[in-house]
């Protein structure tokens, strides 16, 4: 470009400056402040040099982002137009997505009555502080897969490591949270909805893993695009959580029980069926209607709880339904029931962690120690098994033993200090919750933020003209 070509240039961006409105100048001015106020927040100030590209866009216009809107081709203006709409929406929902709010369903009734299957709700992030995505080039409005083509939704890179924005306070006991489900880092294709250490744990690792057609490809995902759950937080870091008999324990206090909490029972009814109306009166959907008459080990259940066969010769119907304290105490004075027995613990299976012998279970769990950042253990046996997941698969160590000796990240190691803060997660549906009896410990990388309100509700079990959306659920705070 020659001397004279350069002044031209110079002049005409002194030029479009001098002569920029004051509308141009108000709206740089929002825009500029809010993204200062963005770079603050996210305390990168590498950011701060995206102020220049905001310049230029209101007020020097060097770069002709809109000189499609010159174009004298009628077509090619409308497209651009669209475009240029199309894309700011993407952009603006992905912003909105990532760092404040999220729509989440809730697909189980792990947390029923507090939250309904079918309810639709809006998660607060900023509470907690929203995190910076570790992969951020994805396609849009996807979690890890893109729907029809059943492909992976995200590119791993670049990954970035973990960073959470300032929110206004830390997860509290009693918070419902929504987080990336832990053990999730790796998946069995064929079984998503199941927990891969879980099924390693139950058939083998060379099962699990060599066996495609059954459980399909193993692949990992990383930590943000790993299943969303939600569960009620009910132990800190620092607490020492036990479970004595379906109660629990935060460092040798009772911590109340949630108001809608619910446990499974047998309910021998006094020779009838059950009705709709009935379970609609004791608000129990139609998937946990289980009469367990029907079940293949009905009989030896029936004699482990001590139910009794009736005059005919049979045994009256049995059924196997989760209720809350209000729907045991109406079924008592029913007169639809002639016994109701909670579910042993024997029916709880294998709790965490896996191939230890804590004699732990469902309902008699722990004492157990839950990691804090900063905090220091002794290892030994027990603590390993109860920590080596948090020192390797989620603080990024490795871990190995020699005889008596440990070794992390290669060197002899007898203690070690835990880098992030650990939560303890559980459902109100207390006997019919996978949370952190089963898995263990939510690490705070995993924490995705709060849910806020339910926005709509719908009852899977009833048609549009027969209370398929429960109004009275709309735009109620979720708690």
């Amino acid at each position: 470009m020659s001397h004279t070509s350069k002044e031209h240039t110079t002049s005409s961006v002194e030029e479009r400056i001098s002569s920029a409105t004051r509308s141009q100048w108000i709206k740089f001015a929002i825009v500029a402040i809010l993204y200062i106020l963005f770079t603050i927040w996210n305390n990168n100030y590498w950011l701060l040099f995206g102020l220049a590209v905001i310049f230029d866009i209101y007020i020097s216009k060097i770069i002709p982002w809109d000189g499609w809107k010159k174009s004298k081709n009628s077509f090619l203006r409308t497209v651009a137009d669209w475009a240029d709409a199309i894309v700011f929406s993407l952009i603006a929902v992905y912003i909105i997505n990532i760092f404040i709010l999220q729509m989440y369903k809730i697909p189980t009734s792990s947390l029923e009555k507090t939250l309904l299957v079918g309810d639709f709700l809006v998660v607060n992030k900023v509470t907690y502080g929203p995190r910076v995505p570790n992969t951020p080039l994805a396609f849009p409005l996807t979690h890890h897969t893109i729907p029809i083509l059943n492909t992976q939704s995200y590119s791993k890179w670049p990954y970035w490591n973990y960073k959470r924005l300032k929110g206004f306070r830390n997860v509290q006991r009693e918070d419902i949270v929504v987080f990336n489900f832990p053990t999730g880092d790796t998946v069995a294709l064929n079984m998503q909805n199941q927990d891969y250490y879980d099924l390693v744990n139950r058939w083998g690792w060379e099962r699990v893993n060599k066996d495609t057609r059954t459980f399909g490809k193993i692949v990992s995902r990383p930590v943000d695009r790993r299943e969303n759950y939600v569960k009620r937080c009910v132990g800190l870091p620092g607490d020492t959580l036990q479970v004595v008999d379906n109660q629990i324990f935060i460092d040798g206090t009772m911590s109340p029980l949630p108001q809608k909490a619910q446990f499974n029972y047998f309910v021998e009814t006094n020779g009838n069926l059950l009705t709709e109306k009935q379970f609609r009166k004791l608000g129990i959907s139609r998937d946990d209607q289980l009469l367990y008459n029907r079940s293949s080990d009905a009989e030896l259940a029936f004699q482990f709880l001590g139910i009794s066969i009736n005059e005919a010769g049979n045994y009256n119907p049995v059924y196997h339904l989760p209720l809350t304290q209000e729907a045991y105490r109406f079924l008592q004075r029913s007169g639809w029931a002639k016994s109701i027995r909670i579910e042993p613990d024997a029916f709880g299976g294998s709790t965490y962690p896996y191939n230890y012998p804590t004699g732990w279970s469902r309902d008699n769990f722990g004492p157990l120690w839950i990691p804090k950042k900063g905090e220091t253990i002794v290892l030994n046996e027990v603590n390993l098994a109860l920590y080596s997941r948090c020192i390797t698969n989620y603080e990024g160590n490795t871990l190995h033993q020699t005889g008596d000796h440990i070794y992390i990240n290669g060197i002899p190691a007898n203690s070690y200090t835990f880098k992030y803060d650990y939560y303890f997660m559980m459902g109100d549906n207390r006997h019919n919750s996978l949370d952190s009896r089963y898995w263990g410990f939510v690490p705070e990388d995993h924490i995705v933020g709060t849910p806020l309100i339910i926005w709509m509700s719908m009852d899977k079990d009833r048609g549009w003209f027969d209370g398929k959306i429960r109004w009275n659920r709309l735009f109620r705070l979720a708690k």
